[in-house]
């Protein structure tokens, strides 16, 4: 539990070469998080992007609310694991969305309102185009975290995820800080964990600019490699988890 948190909500963005809709993401979830008075601090964090994102964010060097962080290239899953370790101290709420502009602001708010009978908030992503090949690591996906954790999360990759920072924090010291794809892992932890969860369908649609980095041969070993590693995981998540679920049940209430 946050002893004295600073913020209500911390959200957490990942960011790779997203130069063209970047500042309108951050502009529209400003915008958002202002007019349901959440105190917020929005934290972008820039993979080591190659074109122009780092100045497409400088509009909000001066931002109170905007904290930008620049590193190397690490990839997805450890720069979203870097900022769910921040988040966590600094509100008693940590939200993640991506950066491509695939899934709108203006849906947050019935997560947010929805907040206080739950633990964690998942928006399922609703009418994605997917080709087959994505289609079928998705059904995978699902089908290894059901199965190597617990049901409860439909969409267990979403980027639209609201979590308390109590359930939260105890499960990010059992994921290395290299995995790949950890928000699989947290899906299927915090269903072990047996926390109270909702899912919200939420629209989807395309990216409009850039391009996907990861296609083709590369998808499918990046997939290969990502349900391998939350495999190996499980037997660690699944121990933490239920400790996790023992102090909720013997605290009576969420922390």
């Amino acid at each position: 539990m946050i002893e004295d948190p600073r913020f209500d909500l911390a959200v957490v963005i990942p960011v790779y070469n997203e130069e063209a809709c970047i500042a309108e993401v951050v502009h529209a979830w400003r915008h958002c998080l202002s007019e349901l008075e959440v105190n917020h601090l929005i934290m972008v964090l820039d993979d080591g992007s190659t074109d122009g994102t780092q100045s497409a964010l400088a509009v909000f060097d001066r931002d109170e609310r905007v904290e930008l962080t620049t590193k190397s290239n690490s990839g997805h899953g450890p720069t979203i694991l870097l900022g769910y370790h921040k988040a966590v101290s600094l509100a008693p709420w940590v939200f993640q969305c991506d950066g491509d502009n695939e899934m709108d602001p203006a849906f947050f708010e019935q997560l947010w309102r929805a907040r206080d009978g739950y633990d964690a908030l998942f928006g399922t992503r609703a009418h994605r185009s997917q080709t087959a090949g994505r289609r079928l690591i998705s059904w995978v996906s699902r089908l290894v975290v059901h199965l190597a954790y617990a049901r409860g999360v439909q969409d267990v990759n979403t980027p639209y995820r609201l979590m308390r920072s109590s359930v939260l924090a105890p499960l990010l010291s059992a994921i290395p800080e290299a995995t790949f794809a950890p928000n699989l892992m947290i899906s299927g932890a915090l269903a072990v964990a047996r926390v109270r969860i909702a899912n919200f369908p939420i629209p989807h649609c395309n990216r409009r600019t850039g391009t996907v980095s990861i296609v083709k041969l590369r998808l499918w070993r990046s997939a290969a490699l990502s349900l391998a590693q939350t495999v190996v995981r499980a037997p660690a998540l699944r121990a933490t988890a239920r400790e996790l679920a023992a102090r909720h049940e013997s605290a009576g209430a969420p922390q």
